[in-house]
């Protein structure tokens, strides 16, 4: 008999929170404090698990819960909307004929909830090689990025631009990525991200250049070939499969990556990038 892993309890406390706070907080930071998860990791791990982000999942909860009160119970519109979590009856209508094509009203009339689940989720038996190692510290000199992870080219052409004018580009030890945010649980506009090298302590660090301080400590490396369109599926299976059967928690401190050589070197299917992950 296979029993719980520690983070099927998580995700199941997340749920049952859910369903219990319809109505209240089900922002993702608050979310990440009930499954006691590292906020830098936990919407990812949460995509990468159960195949949908914490959006949808509230979403559909609401959803079903509605579709519920709707056939089984004589409650007005409006309070259905409250009990769900929508602000007013108008989101409720709004959101209800977008995912049923019906308003809660001709919903009702044709009496019968929608089910619980409807995930639809792609199966990958693709594995990628992982090690877990003890990494030294990192200074990195960094042009800040906000906006889509697409976009983030024109910070490391700001990064080159600025350490060939400095004559510095043989200080440049790595060249790195740290990435603060999932891009699908997080607005595209709020998305933050650094494009650095990691370079020595003497290196004079000034604008438009940021220093980023990556810590020391133990960290699972995930190798990744190939373009970097196939990233995401990289993580999925880096944050899902593998860190829900390695037994280890992540550490409070971002993912970043680092890549051992470019587009300007080598074909999309040649590039060699590690994604590393930071452990407690």
């Amino acid at each position: 008999m296979v029993g719980r892993g520690p983070y099927e309890e998580r995700l199941l406390r997340v749920v049952d929170h859910i369903h219990d706070n319809l109505d209240g907080d089900l922002s993702l930071d608050t979310l990440a404090e009930v499954a006691a998860m590292s906020r830098f990791h936990w919407h990812r791990i949460w995509t990468a698990m159960t195949g949908e982000t914490l959006a949808q999942t509230v979403r559909r909860i609401r959803l079903h819960r509605a579709s519920v009160m709707l056939v089984f119970e004589d409650a007005p519109l409006a309070r259905i909307a409250e009990t769900c979590g929508y602000p007013d009856q108008a989101s409720f209508t709004r959101a209800f004929r977008e995912r049923t094509g019906q308003t809660p009203g001709a919903f009702r009339a044709r009496g019968r909830a929608i089910p619980p689940l409807w995930i639809e989720r792609e199966e990958s038996d693709v594995r990628h090689d992982v090690r877990q190692c003890c990494e030294a510290a990192r200074r990195v000199a960094g042009v800040p990025h906000r906006g889509s992870y697409q976009e983030i080219s024109r910070a490391f052409e700001a990064l080159g631009t600025t350490l060939g004018a400095r004559g510095a580009w043989g200080e440049m030890r790595e060249m790195v990525g740290v990435f603060y945010d999932d891009a699908r649980n997080v607005p595209v506009e709020a998305l933050r991200a650094h494009a650095g090298a990691v370079v020595a302590e003497t290196f004079e660090i000034a604008a438009p250049l940021e220093e980023i301080g990556l810590p020391a400590g133990d960290y699972a490396v995930l190798r990744y070939r190939g373009p970097y369109t196939g990233l995401q599926s990289a993580y999925d299976y880096f944050l899902g499969d593998w860190l829900g059967q390695s037994g280890r928690d992540p550490a409070e401190s971002p993912c970043f990556e680092v890549y051992l050589n470019t587009p300007a070197e080598v074909a999309p299917e040649d590039l060699v990038t590690d994604i590393y992950l930071p452990l407690k």
